[in-house]
């Protein structure tokens, strides 16, 4: 019988996080619960395992936790995309996804990315993606993961390119206008679009859509939804240690769907990316 720290973030999603305790528990695991904030207080406690709930915006930081310990995380995935658990291959059913966190023993070890002192597990972008994360918000609770591609909609219709200078791994490889950066681990993002990216290699996956207009925008867009635009005229592809990104102070990221303030990840001027390889272990079967 495991022992298991749950971090459940109830504000996920439609709250199915609350279920998790007793579904654990009904799996046959031992079950302390402990909320978002309460990372290093779970670790703590010296659970055997460490099981996430919540959306994909909880992931990275209990990940971070866990890596820190040593300790195998368990994600049960209870957002409204839930981006990860499908880019892994996690269960989408909350149950199933119990099960796996407190029984599972096969174990992938898997990449920790950081922007700033921030990590996250997915995907982190500037430019059309934190606008229409904005324009989903408010879309969630009626449509569900569908918002996100609605969100980019509206975002395509009505965003204007950024100005930005990136580098990777110390090389200047785009400096001008863009209507996005991505630079992603996973790279799964909004609700089913993705990127190529490896979460094994230790690698940064970055794409820079270069500024155009608006029409190039739309094919772009529908690039990513189908996970192809990495071939596309105008796209930017590079794989990196590292990745330097230098904007205006004002613009926001979204990292791994929260809003962030560039201001909060950048030292002088610059917003730094890295990977950590194999930073935690991962329950995936």
């Amino acid at each position: 019988m495991a022992s298991v720290a749950l971090i459940a973030n109830v504000n996920s999603g439609d709250g199915r996080a609350e279920e998790v305790g007793d579904l654990l528990r009904d799996a046959g695991a031992t079950v302390e619960t402990f909320e978002l904030s309460d990372r290093e207080r779970a670790v703590a406690s010296g659970p055997e395992r460490i099981v996430v709930a919540g959306g994909d915006g909880s992931i990275a930081c209990v990940a971070a936790a866990a890596a820190t310990a040593g300790i195998p995380l368990g994600v049960v995935a209870t957002g409204t995309a839930n981006d990860f658990a499908a880019g892994i291959g996690l269960p989408a059913d909350v149950g199933e996804a119990c099960s796996l966190a407190a029984n599972g023993q096969l174990r992938r070890p898997v990449e920790l990315a950081w922007v700033g002192g921030r990590a996250f597990v997915n995907i982190a972008s500037v430019g059309l993606a934190p606008t229409a994360a904005e324009h989903a918000d408010g879309l969630k609770g009626r449509v569900g993961a569908l918002a996100y591609p609605l969100g980019a909609l509206k975002a395509g219709a009505s965003a204007q390119p950024i100005r930005c200078r990136v580098s990777c791994d110390g090389t200047p490889v785009h400096e001008g206008e863009a209507w996005q950066v991505s630079v992603a681990s996973t790279g799964a993002f909004g609700g089913g679009a993705s990127l190529e990216a490896n979460a094994s290699d230790g690698k940064l996956d970055l794409v820079v859509i270069e500024g155009s207009n608006r029409l190039r925008l739309a094919k772009h867009a529908y690039g990513l939804r189908l996970g192809s635009i990495e071939g596309q005229r105008g796209v930017v592809v590079e794989r990196c240690s590292t990745v330097e990104l230098r904007l205006e102070a004002d613009e926001c990221l979204n990292v791994d769907g929260e809003l962030v303030e560039a201001s909060e990840l950048a030292e002088d001027g610059v917003i730094g990316f890295r990977a950590e390889q194999d930073a935690f272990e991962l329950i995936i079967g």
